[in-house]
């Protein structure tokens, strides 16, 4: 399909967009209202025991954090805000507006900004989360969209991470155009380093600042800043596509599931 879209609303036929009404670095973000997934039973798909492991003992040491919060002194908890704040700015605006729309011009400061502080998310690095977000886009509800809300409530906030990729999924992933992020080298730069990176930023600005600078135990650090600070900040990001895709009005296009959700879109900037 070329650059075009359309949707059934009110009983009326939208009309369809042109080609020429599309700017070319978008046009794969434009939903494809031509495929359809096939007929008959999804296929099981297997578990990601890895990440199931690693979110129990994440989400079980927010859950602790939470008990420490009172005797913690108030610059870890500044910190942990801070850090979130900063964070949020580098999914929404950097991997999210920047990178996977391109929604705006970026100079080398401010993307040099956006892809620590994406960095500092621990949500996938840019390209990877560029890629899974144009598909979400462009096969929205479908078996080709990674976090298919017609799956359910939990598939779509965290069950889509603790399994195996659909194969719609990878065979529609790998149609999409990437040229532009595979071309940016700040970008491949992240990819090539990401793991690295978040290592050290989650051990050092979230765990040793606090113990080392103002003197807060190690446990609290450990588990206010790194589990519980993070813990919240994947949940309310997960919440844009669980909740905001169950709940809320949609006033721009009632034919599909995303829809505004003012909460979610507070909690997630």
């Amino acid at each position: 399909m070329e650059a075009q879209s359309w949707r059934q609303q009110d009983g009326e036929e939208k009309m369809p967009l042109q080609a020429e009404d599309v700017r070319p670095e978008i046009k794969d973000d434009l939903y494809d209202p031509t495929y359809q997934d096939e007929e008959g039973p999804p296929p099981k798909l297997g578990v990601r025991l890895e990440n199931i492991i690693f979110m129990a003992l994440l989400h079980l040491g927010a859950l602790y954090g939470i008990t420490l919060v009172p005797s913690c002194k108030i610059y870890t908890c500044l910190l942990g805000v801070f850090c979130n704040m900063v964070a949020g700015l580098g999914v929404t605006a950097g991997a999210h507006r920047l990178w996977s729309h391109r929604t705006y011009k970026a100079r080398l400061p401010l993307r040099v900004f956006l892809i620590m502080a994406n960095t500092m998310a621990f949500q996938n690095d840019v390209y990877e989360w560029a890629r899974d977000h144009r598909a979400h886009h462009k096969f929205s509800e479908t078996h080709a969209d990674p976090h298919n809300s017609r799956r359910g409530f939990f598939f779509s906030h965290v069950g889509w991470l603790l399994v195996r990729k659909h194969p719609a999924v990878k065979e529609k992933g790998r149609t999409l155009d990437m040229s532009d992020l595979k071309a940016e080298k700040l970008v491949m730069f992240q990819r090539r380093y990401y793991k690295l990176a978040v290592t050290l930023i989650f051990i050092i600005l979230h765990t040793l600042v606090p113990w080392y600078f103002w003197g807060e135990t190690f446990l609290h650090s450990l588990c206010i800043t790194t589990f519980l600070r993070y813990a919240m900040l994947l949940n309310f990001t997960w919440l844009v596509n669980s909740a905001a895709h169950l709940y809320g009005n949609r006033p721009y296009d009632r034919g599909i599931g995303a829809r505004e959700n003012p909460l979610v879109s507070m909690a997630s900037f």
